[in-house]
């Protein structure tokens, strides 16, 4: 099965209904996310900028709704600069600043998934891997944390096509931060030969699965606008999707349960935030970060948003933490 720039919201629900659900709903408040924009307020009731975005607004007759910024017209592309100052990020830049990011994690000058050609705005892959730092090994690189602020599509997460040009990145040439912890997976961990038993062959799969989780547990974004971030957690999970057919040489899908615990994680992962307050857009959070007046006094939409710390992949625990406290602790480590 091959995907193309725009996911169906139709097709991802005839994976299994609650893959979707997982995919629209607001961690924080327990309901959905909103579409936070009036872009889609002239279709009338249940599109303005405070309404939930939800199965029947985005399926069946609605399916083409929601696509992704190439797809929408020059005008509604200007307008959304304007508005939002929603302005993409080609894919060799997006490669070029990650590429800072690796290179300052493996202590080296040295080009690590790919070497930027000069003058191109391209840049090729490469096979050969300068040496890990001193105690770590593939394992630590999947498992560091990485965030995307206002990733809009998620362009520096996942790089399944060129923001800016709508052209689609083959697997092999793909740049995006998680892309390059799945690239590692799929690279390291084991694969099925003909004499394994039926019990070897599960658990080789199940070893790919949790590396897979893990990387998506430590993959982090927040966006203000609705139809971006639902586009932005469509994104990851497709990628997990294709890394998964790219490791086992298959047009299959994972399993229902194997795409609803993706989908979970991204649900918490990738967030809908306003990046200035912290809650949800068109909201204002207290300010008090006291956890019994956030979790009984405060109403659902004026609290600050919780992301979650995973330490289990099967099954899935994490602790829930408000978002704003993290930050504060880090900037106090300064």
């Amino acid at each position: 099965m091959a995907f193309g720039i725009d996911i169906l919201e139709d097709e991802i629900k005839s994976w299994g209904h609650e893959i979707l659900v997982n995919l629209l709903r607001d961690r924080t408040t327990g309901e959905n996310i909103i579409w936070a924009t009036d872009d889609y307020k002239s279709r009338g009731e249940g599109y303005g900028f405070h309404d939930f975005i939800t199965l029947e607004k985005i399926c069946g007759e609605n399916k083409h709704l929601i696509q992704p910024r190439v797809a929408k017209s020059l005008e509604e592309q200007k307008r959304r600069i304007v508005d939002k100052a929603e302005v993409f990020t080609p894919s060799w830049i997006c490669n070029a600043q990650n590429n800072l990011i690796d290179k300052a994690w493996f202590q080296t000058d040295q080009d690590v998934f790919n070497h930027e050609v000069e003058g191109g705005n391209t840049w090729e892959p490469i096979e050969q891997f300068p040496p890990y730092p001193i105690g770590k090994d593939w394992r630590s690189y999947i498992m560091e944390a990485r965030l995307e602020m206002a990733c809009g599509e998620a362009p520096y997460l996942c790089s399944r096509y060129d923001t800016t040009t709508g052209i689609m990145i083959p697997i092999s040439r793909r740049i995006g931060l998680l892309d390059r912890k799945l690239q590692l997976i799929n690279t390291n961990t084991p694969v099925i030969t003909p004499d394994m038993n039926a019990a070897q062959r599960k658990n080789t799969h199940k070893t790919w699965r949790r590396a897979a989780y893990k990387a998506l547990q430590s993959t982090y974004g927040f966006e203000w606008q609705g139809d971006n971030l639902l586009l932005a957690r469509e994104s990851l999970l497709i990628t997990f999707i294709e890394y998964y057919q790219a490791k086992w040489n298959t047009e299959k899908l994972p399993d229902k349960e194997c795409l609803r615990k993706a989908a979970e994680i991204i649900s918490w992962n990738i967030w809908q935030m306003d990046g200035l307050t912290y809650g949800i857009p068109g909201y204002s959070p207290t300010e008090s970060l006291d956890e019994k007046l956030f979790e009984f006094n405060v109403p659902v939409r004026e609290r600050f948003c919780r992301i979650k710390e995973w330490s289990s992949q099967e099954p899935l625990i994490g602790k829930d933490v408000l978002f704003v406290t993290i930050l504060n602790t880090n900037n106090n480590k300064r």
